[in-house]
């Protein structure tokens, strides 16, 4: 499988007004390709494409969306139609994320969480994966979790959440083989984003990356000859995935429940 050409992507990017997904929006504008941005928050996103037009020259589309409101795929689908744009790559990279005892949290955050981390992935997805295969040059991408490997007590939903993402992509991979989309679903460890902002940082021990690691990793496993289905964004998380996946259930949730769960079921939810 070769290579992408950025410089004859469209590439439509959630989550783009901050963290990981502006940091990979000016990795990708470097490379030359052209951008959807999508994200709530509209004077963040234009700040960001103003940007990137004047260093790179590329066409840069806003379109700010709410997520989590029901078939985002067909509303944004509308918009880049009537702008007549046609996506050739897509990378899924919203979502946030809640700690705490699950029976403590907003029922309304927890529907939220998954509309935006599941539901909008596979809507969005769904309705632009044709387009995909139709171009046959582009990418796949949803930004998973290293949470998405294990059961995690004290973020049960948000690595639910993940853990279905990582499910689909890699079940994606297999599905696109012979199509030219290359397909990868991509796993951050600790990075300092506004994701950390509303939960703290406290109960969360291990060294933070920068957005622009994880950006400049996921471009490097995307980059590769065979990439897929899965990657993460340092070796040793890579090592980590592969041991939880040979341990036993019991085991596995027992072992996240040490590392983690004491600290983050104190009873402080996000």
């Amino acid at each position: 499988m070769t290579t992408i050409d950025f410089h004859a992507q469209t590439t439509l990017l959630t989550g783009a007004s901050a963290g990981i997904g502006a940091a990979l929006a000016r990795r990708l504008a470097a490379r030359g390709s052209d951008l959807v941005l999508v994200a709530r928050r509209e004077d963040r996103l234009r700040d960001l494409a103003a940007g990137l037009r004047t260093a790179h020259g590329v066409r840069v589309e806003v379109v700010p969306t709410d997520l989590t409101l029901p078939r985002p795929g067909a509303r944004l689908a509308a918009e880049l139609a009537a702008r007549d744009v046609r996506v050739t790559s897509l990378v899924n990279n919203a979502g946030f994320g809640l700690d705490g005892p699950f029976a403590a949290e907003d029922p309304a955050r927890l529907h939220q969480l998954v509309a935006l981390n599941v539901g909008a992935v596979v809507d969005v997805t769904r309705r632009f994966l044709p387009d995909l295969v139709a171009a046959g040059t582009g990418a796949l991408v949803t930004v998973t979790s290293m949470a998405a490997y294990q059961s995690s007590p004290g973020m049960a939903a948000y690595a639910a959440s993940k853990a279905f993402a990582l499910s689909l992509t890699e079940a994606l991979w297999w599905e696109l083989r012979g199509t030219g989309v290359r397909t990868l679903a991509f796993a951050p460890n600790l990075t300092r984003t506004e994701f950390f902002d509303a939960i703290g940082t406290a109960a969360y021990r291990g060294r933070f990356q920068t957005p622009d690691d994880v950006a400049a990793a996921l471009l490097r496993a995307l980059d590769r000859r065979d990439p897929g289905p899965s990657a993460t964004a340092r070796r040793g998380d890579a090592v980590t995935a592969r041991v939880a996946r040979l341990l036993g259930r019991r085991t596995a949730v027992r072992a996240m429940a040490r590392v983690a769960g004491d600290r983050l079921l104190s009873g402080r939810t996000a």
